[in-house]
């Protein structure tokens, strides 16, 4: 999942566009509990199935973000044996949007699949920056103007709702893998009021919950691609508090749903 000069009062956030003040977003450190299921599969796909869990956490220091995801998923085929994948993710993002350090493990069938590790800095609000890789190998990348880290994505795509656009393209590194900052592009869909609905009865009840959200599509496109269509695309409703209250990953052939299971508040900092 993807987020953002910074002026910050309290854990509200405001980013500079081109000079101009931004709307405030006020993210609301939480942790989230989603289970994972097949949504939809083509028959070449060969997936017959998919269950899992994700863990995922938000939190917030004085200087940054961190978020701590913890991910399993199980695929069932119709002619081969099934594969389970997890992955342990954890970030720490800086409030001004300038710095950012990763750490991702992933594990197929139980066996180290891939680690990645290292750190990026950008050289100010729009310019372009480094990464450093410690692992799986020492590598460095070149960071091109405008790029964004996570939680500045994010932050950006609430406040673009928030001022009605629909539509937001942007360059975002994650470090998730050693690739440079790929394109996503994002349609975001009208305001949706917080209240009581069919789908909202079936949600945990939490007051974080109870917030203006909006129904968003993001394609994610690889470095310096000339491909027409993305790797995979993510769709959500985005609570403008940061909240995910539901997603689907749409890879082609097969699309898996994350639903809300649980939901609750963790503590924000004394500074």
């Amino acid at each position: 999942m993807t987020s953002w000069s910074a002026c910050l009062i309290g854990s509200s956030v405001a980013l500079w566009l081109g000079g101009a003040p931004a709307l405030a977003v006020d993210i609301a450190p939480h942790r989230a509990l989603y289970s994972l299921s097949l949504a939809a599969t083509k028959s070449s796909s060969g997936v017959t199935g998919a269950t899992g869990a994700m863990v995922y956490e938000w939190g917030e220091t004085c200087e940054g973000w961190t978020v701590q995801q913890r991910f399993r998923l199980r695929l069932e085929y119709a002619e081969q044996e099934n594969m389970e994948v997890s992955s342990t993710l954890v970030t720490w993002e800086a409030k001004d949007g300038l710095h950012y350090r990763f750490n991702e493990r992933r594990l197929r069938n139980g066996e180290l699949d891939e680690e990645i590790k290292g750190e990026a800095k950008l050289d100010g609000v729009d310019k372009g920056g480094s990464a450093e890789f410690t692992k799986p190998k020492a590598a460095t990348l070149t960071l091109p103007a405008g790029t964004l880290f996570p939680t500045a994505h994010t932050v950006l795509l609430i406040q673009r709702a928030l001022a009605g656009d629909q539509f937001v393209s942007r360059k975002v590194f994650d470090g998730a893998t050693v690739e440079n900052a790929g394109q996503i592009t994002a349609v975001i869909g009208p305001e949706l009021k917080p209240g009581p609905s069919a789908e909202d009865e079936k949600l945990p009840k939490s007051p974080l919950l109870n917030r203006p959200s909006w129904r968003m599509r993001l394609a994610f496109f690889p470095a310096d691609s000339k491909q027409e269509q993305p790797d995979y695309e993510l769709g959500m409703r985005l609570l403008d508090n940061g909240v995910s209250q539901d997603m689907t990953l749409d890879y082609g052939d097969y699309v898996i749903r994350a639903r809300l299971d649980d939901i609750e508040a963790l503590p924000r900092p004394s500074c």
